[in-house]
This record gives C-alpha cells, sequence and structure tokens, in this order.
C-alpha cells in the first residue's frame, strides 16, 4: 500500500465515522446532510455518496472525486453517485486550501435562520470563541454546479467565521480537518438555537467588538494548549 492509498483509507474511516456524529447530535433528516474529507498530500477528498443511509454506510462506500469533483475512476465507492453538495465541496477545496474537511447539514434553527436571509449576531461567548463574530449568511443559489461552493468562498473569505448560513439553503462549515469542520457544525446550531430562543425573551445583547476579538484570540490560539485538542471545550 502506497502512502497515498493509506491517506485514502485514514480519511474513509475517519469520515465514514464523522457521519454518525451528524445523526447524533440532531443535525440531519433521513439521508440529506454529508461531510467530506481532503486528503493529504494529494488533489482528493471523499464525501458521502448520494441517498445512502446513516445506518449503511461504510468507508468503502465513500467516493472518492479529485478537485473538480470527478469521482476517481474504479475506486471504492465509484458505482455510487456522489453527493449533490459535491460541486460545491470541490470548489472550496480549490479555492481554500488550508481547509481539509467541509460539512453541510439541515440543522433545524441554522436552517430557520437561513430561511430568513438573517446572520446570527455574535451575543454569547462561546460564539466569539468559536467563530470570531456573527454567522454571516451567504446568497442563495442552486443545487447542482459550483455556486453555492462560490457562495460559501466569496463569503468566508471576509470573516472569521467557519460556519456559513446559505440563503433559503442551510449550514456549511468548514475546518482543519474533517473532524473539525463537524464541531463547527455541531457549535454553530448549538448557537442558533441559543440566540432565537433568547431573542423570545428580549433583546440579546451585543458583545462590544474588541471583547470578541480577545475571546476568540484566547481561544484559537491560547486555550487547551497543553491538551491534546485545542478545539476541545471543557
Amino acid at each position: 500500500m502506497t502512502d497515498i492509498d493509506a491517506a485514502i483509507a485514514e480519511v474513509r474511516e475517519d469520515v465514514a465515522r464523522l457521519h454518525g456524529e451528524l445523526v447524533r447530535y440532531g443535525l440531519v433528516v433521513w439521508t440529506g446532510g454529508n461531510v467530506s474529507g481532503r486528503v493529504p498530500g494529494a488533489d482528493l477528498f471523499v464525501i458521502k455518496p448520494s441517498g445512502v443511509s446513516y445506518d449503511d454506510l461504510t468507508p468503502q462506500d465513500l467516493v472518492l472525486c479529485d478537485l473538480e469533483g470527478t469521482v476517481v475512476p474504479n475506486s471504492p465507492g465509484s458505482h455510487r453517485s456522489p453527493s449533490s453538495d459535491t460541486a460545491a465541496h470541490a470548489y472550496v477545496y480549490r479555492n481554500m486550501p488550508e481547509v481539509g474537511g467541509v460539512v453541510h447539514t439541515h440543522s433545524t434553527y441554522a436552517v430557520a435562520w437561513a430561511a430568513r436571509g438573517e446572520q446570527i449576531p455574535c451575543v454569547i461567548t462561546a460564539m466569539a470563541d468559536e467563530f470570531g463574530g456573527p454567522i454571516p449568511v451567504g446568497p442563495f443559489a442552486i443545487i447542482g454546479d459550483d455556486s453555492i461552493g462560490r457562495g460559501i468562498v466569496q463569503t468566508l473569505r471576509e470573516h472569521r467565521s467557519r460556519a456559513v448560513l446559505m440563503q433559503n439553503h442551510g449550514p456549511f462549515t468548514i475546518g482543519a480537518t474533517a473532524k473539525d469542520a463537524v464541531k463547527a457544525a455541531v457549535m454553530l446550531e448549538d448557537v442558533a438555537r441559543t440566540v432565537h430562543i433568547a431573542r423570545q425573551g428580549g433583546q440579546p445583547i451585543p458583545i462590544p467588538q474588541d471583547a470578541v476579538d480577545r475571546l476568540y484570540q484566547r481561544y484559537q490560539h491560547v486555550y487547551g494548549q497543553a491538551g491534546d485538542d485545542r478545539r476541545s471545550r471543557s
């Protein structure tokens, strides 16, 4: 087995397992949503096939694609159709080389904000820590080509956020790894729900920008440095 083959196998295992986290945290229904992971050292990524139940998903079911979103022939899973969001994921990987994982969910509260085309304001410290400010809204785009990917890149290049609410569609998150992107998706739904509930009782209080900056700097670059995972909040 070559180093690339080993890397592909490892990403397949990780991405298959991480789909279970979407179910665990209630971020998806039926077969909607997907996780993809970039293969280190190669212009490749793996992504969920279209229409496959999360309960039935195995590493060998995942589809291996190049960065144009083209399925690699004769690879495990190549007989399946890749996710309908594959072109969007591929565009992100081509244009954001620092990204190692992309997640799309239909999580209820995040989609509700997307349906209104309204960014989530930064009114809780956990949000400042994780996203460095509000969760921005990306443009409306139709599935089928790389339009959604263009909207994701265009929006996130102007923000510290690792999450974007694509208008009338739903959330996409990015990360240094697929696990990192899944964590962002979990945290996004948590803050979307919390801020929604807060607004039912009145107008949430914005966090001053200088405080947001300090919180983000501490959490991203100082918090947990002695631990195994600086992104694991306790």
